[in-house]
């Protein structure tokens, strides 16, 4: 017979008073869990259970006691004659008209050309050089021809998001009258009641610029079919163009892959329809919205401070600026592709933005100055590994920088190589190698020597390039006589014939 819980109460704690056994020993010998052993040591006294609320059943609440009979007399049942749920809704609705499914009834739509068009983000991956490499894809679909716009970002950022809608209407040609979203970090600041929006500034910008309306879909899965038409084809083109998994150098190689599918596209036909997808765009194109004359900056401006290796923080990675400005406060220009800094208006860096968080992009260049003060510090520079990564730094480069250094030593001989380095910001790349080999080849290897080499190299490319000047008409006018020395030839003769009498 079952004992009840005082009586199980009892016997645990009169075999901890005479026998002394642990907590642990108490549970095992009684088949019970350590919570219920310290409830007994505390209190002779059960604490009462715990009464949880009844859950409501909206759906199902009004059969409870039919399907309870049911399940009863499935008892005396076979088990696999026994109601499931399955064959318990059928019953519900056959027997009794019960209504326990929410049908939503979709009503066809007709699109007038260049009316409306519907935008959204996905996600996809792909290999850039030896890494998988997650990044983004901003669509935007005309709803009339199902003619769509792909470019892929490392970010959908607003930075990124408002680039997309540039790049969408260069595409298109022109603006559709009305554009739907969903509830995209980047224009939207808050969801209100029903349709109404807080939108960001920055936005409610770029709607004005282009002049377009806007309509938000209700949030979550309620209003994904209210754009159904971005949602599709962006599974759509994922799986017709991106599988399998490119492998590209970078973003701007992808680019012209999903460009190509663009294309590509233009000769499908959406099932349905009787003419082409780009056939269908010639009708809807004349129908779209010119664009505007002026043009939309989509960057953010971002003001920094540059840290103690040189770099400057933006959306958790770094980019260097030149060594001379550690520690200044300085405006940078941030598009969805490029990271561009200024100092007092002047540009003094711009990088190739990067694909993720946490990563350094570094231009050896910046660090060349802090370099010939501690020539050691550059073997082992993650900028170097950068250049050397990029092609920026040559088998040329480091043949001269090994002959330097065996010739003149380690220190003096990464300086001499810095020299060259720096010579890179005035004389074209072509000379200056051409100028190393020789200088290796022919055993001079002092740095100034190179770049006299390099700039006469340079003059000379410069001078074989040069073209005769042919005289435009509209300058005419300001044409003027060849100067005539005549007089001067005078004075000079009258000056030597009264120095010889004297």
């Amino acid at each position: 017979m079952a004992r009840s819980r005082v009586e199980l109460f009892e016997a645990i704690r009169r075999d901890a008073r005479l026998e002394g056994l642990s907590i642990r020993e108490l549970a095992v010998r009684h088949q019970v869990h350590r919570r219920t052993v310290r409830q007994a040591l505390i209190d002779a006294v059960p604490p009462p259970r715990k009464v949880y609320p009844v859950r409501e059943k909206p759906a199902i609440g009004p059969w409870t006691e039919v399907i309870d009979g049911w399940l009863l007399a499935d008892k005396q049942a076979p088990r696999k004659q026994r109601h499931t749920a399955r064959r318990v809704w059928q019953r519900l609705v056959a027997e009794h008209g019960a209504q326990l499914d929410r049908v939503e009834v979709m009503v066809p739509q007709t699109h007038p050309a260049g009316a409306e068009a519907e935008v959204d983000f996905g996600e996809f991956y792909t290999w850039v050089g030896s890494g998988l490499v997650k990044v983004w894809m901003f669509v935007m679909r005309l709803s009339c021809s199902g003619r769509a716009f792909h470019i892929a970002f490392g970010t959908q950022a607003q930075e990124a998001f408002f680039e997309g809608h540039v790049a969408a209407f260069a595409h298109f040609g022109g603006v559709p009258g009305r554009i739907r979203y969903d509830n995209l970090g980047p224009a939207v600041v808050r969801v209100l009641k029903g349709r109404d929006r807080v939108e960001s500034e920055r936005f409610v910008a770029l709607r004005s610029h282009f002049g377009f309306d806007t309509f938000f879909c209700r949030p979550g899965v309620e209003g994904a079919h209210e754009k159904g038409g971005v949602e599709g084809e962006i599974g759509r083109f994922r799986r017709r163009h991106l599988v399998p998994v490119p492998k590209v150098a970078g973003l701007a190689e992808l680019n012209a892959l999903i460009a190509a599918g663009d294309v590509a596209d233009d000769s499908r036909v959406i099932t349905g329809r009787t003419v082409t997808v780009g056939a269908a765009f010639a009708g809807e194109a004349p129908m779209l919205n010119p664009l505007p004359a002026n043009a939309f900056d989509p960057a953010r401006q971002l003001t920094v401070r540059v840290d103690t290796r040189s770099r400057v923080g933006v959306r958790q990675s770094y980019y260097s600026v030149p060594a001379r400005l550690v520690g200044r406060r300085l405006l940078v220009r941030l598009t969805a592709t490029t990271v561009e800094v200024f100092d007092a208006g002047k540009r003094v860096a711009c990088h190739q933005r990067a694909l993720g968080r946490g990563i350094e992009v570094l231009d050896l260049d910046h660090y060349l100055e802090i370099l010939k003060i501690k020539p050691g510090a550059l073997p082992g520079a993650t900028a170097l590994a950068q250049a050397k990564a990029a092609g920026a730094f040559t088998p040329t480069h480091q043949g001269y920088w090994d002959t330097a250094r065996r010739a003149r030593g380690d220190a003096a001989g990464t300086r001499a190589l810095i020299e060259v380095l720096l010579a890179h910001r005035t004389l074209p790349v072509p000379a200056l190698l051409a100028a190393m080999d020789a200088a290796v080849a022919a055993g001079v290897l002092d740095p100034q020597a190179v770049i006299i080499d390099a700039r006469h190299r340079a003059s000379r490319v410069a001078d074989a390039n040069t073209t005769a000047v042919i005289p435009m008409p509209g300058l005419a006018r300001y044409d003027r006589p060849v100067p005539v020395l005549t007089d001067y030839d005078q004075l000079l003769t009258s000056s030597h014939a009264a120095g010889a009498r004297a």
